[in-house]
C-alpha cells in the first residue's frame, strides 16, 4: 500500500481529531466540533459523513435547548463498536465488553480456584467473545482486545516479562490472545492502564501531574501522568511502587522480613482480618466497614500508616497535584481520607503538599477495564479511515 498523499494525510488526521473529540467528550454538536477544530462547517459535515459511513459515529437531532442560531446536529459515538477488556488476577478473570462511548455493555467475573496460565487466559477470553457474539452481542462490532496484567509488560511488543503472582515469565500473552480471538490485541500493566483511565475520565480528569496507585489481589502497582502524558519508562516498567521498600518505624508492625510495600500493605491480610478467603472490592469494603473487631481496626491502622509513608516518598519525588488510589487502597483511604492526607503531610516536604489532593478512584471497579479498552481502541482512534477501508 502506498503512503497517503499530503491531502489524504491531512484528512486522516482531521478524521482522527473528530473521532477522538467525540470519544473523549461525549456527544458534541457539529457547531462545537467546528469551534474546537477551527475547520469550516462544510469540512466538518464531510468528515462526519465519512465517520458515519465507517459505522463509528451517528448523527442525532439537534439539541432542542439550543434556541439561538441555526440548529446543529449532534454527533455521537455509534453504539455497538466495542473492545473486549480482560483483567487476569490470582483469584479471578474479569472480562468486559466496553463501547467506544465507554459504556460497559457486558461484564463478568470468573472466580478461579487456581492461578491462570497465559494459554488458559487466551482460551477463556476467546470463549467468552464467541459466546457473546452468538448471543447478546450478535450485532456488535468487536474491534480489539485489551488486557490489563498485574506485572511488568514490555511496551515494545506486549511481552509479559514478569507477573510474579500469576507465575508468568516472558509470556507472549498478546500473541496468544490475538491468535485465539483473531483480533488485534494490546497488553499493558494494569495499574498504568488504571492511571490512564482515571486521568482521562475519572478522579484525575484534566489534571496534568498525577500519581496513581492500584491495590489488587496481586499486589500494588502504579502509574504516572506528567505534563498530561503517561510515563512508561524506558522499557514500559515505570510505576512499580509496590516493589519499593517501605519505612516502618515499629518493628512490630512488620509482617514480612525484608518485605516490599505490597507485602505489608496487602489485600490478603485485610481479607484474613475479616475472615474472608476471597471477595471483590465492594464486598471487602463492606466487611471492613461492618467490623467492630479491634484486630481489624488495628490492621487498618497499621496498613494506613505504612501507606502514608510510601505516599509521602512519592509526593517528595514527583510533586504531583493529585494522588489517586484504586482497589483496596481506595478502601483504606476512604476509611479516613483527611487522616491519611494529614499523615502523608507529616512526612512530606511542606511545599510539595501545597494544593495536593488525595482521592479515591472514581471509576471504581471499572477503572482497569476502561484503561485496557482505551489502549486497545488507540489504533482505531489514530486512524479511523482504516475502518472504512
Amino acid at each position: 500500500m502506498s503512503d497517503p498523499s499530503p491531502a489524504e494525510g491531512v484528512r486522516q488526521r482531521n478524521l482522527a481529531r473528530l473521532l477522538r473529540l467525540v470519544h473523549l467528550e461525549g456527544p458534541l454538536s457539529r457547531a462545537t466540533l467546528t469551534e474546537a477544530t477551527g475547520l469550516n462547517r462544510s469540512t466538518i459535515a464531510d468528515l462526519v459523513a465519512e465517520l458515519v459511513r465507517a459505522g463509528l459515529v451517528e448523527e442525532r437531532a439537534p439539541d432542542p435547548s439550543r434556541r439561538v442560531g441555526r440548529p446543529s446536529p449532534v454527533v455521537a459515538i455509534a453504539p455497538g463498536v466495542l473492545s473486549v477488556a480482560a483483567h487476569p488476577e490470582v483469584d479471578a478473570l474479569t472480562i468486559a465488553a466496553v463501547g467506544l462511548d465507554r459504556e460497559i455493555v457486558r461484564r463478568e467475573r470468573i472466580d478461579l480456584d487456581h492461578v491462570l496460565s497465559p494459554e488458559e487466559t487466551a482460551a477463556l477470553v476467546a470463549s467468552k467473545i464467541a459466546q457473546w457474539r452468538a448471543g447478546p452481542l450478535a450485532h456488535a462490532r468487536i474491534v480489539s482486545v485489551g488486557l490489563a496484567v498485574p506485572g511488568l509488560v514490555r511496551a515494545a511488543d506486549g511481552l509479559v516479562r514478569n507477573a510474579p503472582h500469576l507465575h508468568w515469565t516472558d509470556s507472549p500473552v498478546r500473541d496468544l490472545v490475538a491468535a485465539a480471538t483473531g483480533l488485534p490485541t494490546f497488553v499493558g500493566n494494569d495499574a498504568s492502564l488504571g492511571a490512564l483511565a482515571e486521568h482521562l475520565y475519572g478522579a484525575a480528569r484534566g489534571i496534568d501531574h498525577v500519581v496513581y496507585l492500584n491495590g489488587g489481589a496481586s499486589g500494588i502497582g502504579g502509574g504516572l501522568i506528567v505534563h498530561g502524558m503517561p510515563v512508561a519508562g524506558a522499557g514500559g516498567y515505570a510505576g512499580e511502587f509496590g516493589q519499593n521498600r517501605p519505612g516502618i518505624a515499629a518493628e512490630t508492625d512488620r509482617r514480612a522480613r525484608g518485605g516490599v510495600l505490597e507485602d505489608e500493605v496487602s489485600r490478603s491480610l485485610l481479607l484474613a482480618a475479616v475472615g474472608l478467603t476471597a471477595a471483590d472490592e465492594p464486598t471487602l469494603a463492606e466487611a471492613l466497614a461492618a467490623s467492630d473487631d479491634p484486630a481489624v481496626t488495628a490492621e487498618l491502622a497499621r496498613q494506613r500508616g505504612i501507606l502514608s509513608t510510601a505516599l509521602a516518598n512519592a509526593v517528595n519525588v514527583l510533586n504531583p497535584s493529585v494522588v489517586v488510589l484504586g482497589g483496596f487502597l481506595a478502601t483504606l483511604a476512604a476509611h479516613d481520607i483527611d487522616g491519611l492526607t494529614a499523615a502523608v503531610g507529616a512526612q512530606a516536604m511542606p511545599a510539595n503538599m501545597e494544593g495536593l489532593g488525595i482521592r479515591v478512584a472514581s471509576l471504581a471497579e471499572d477503572r482497569l477495564l476502561i484503561g485496557a479498552a482505551e489502549a486497545a481502541f488507540e489504533p482505531l482512534l489514530a486512524d479511523p479511515a482504516a475502518a472504512a477501508s
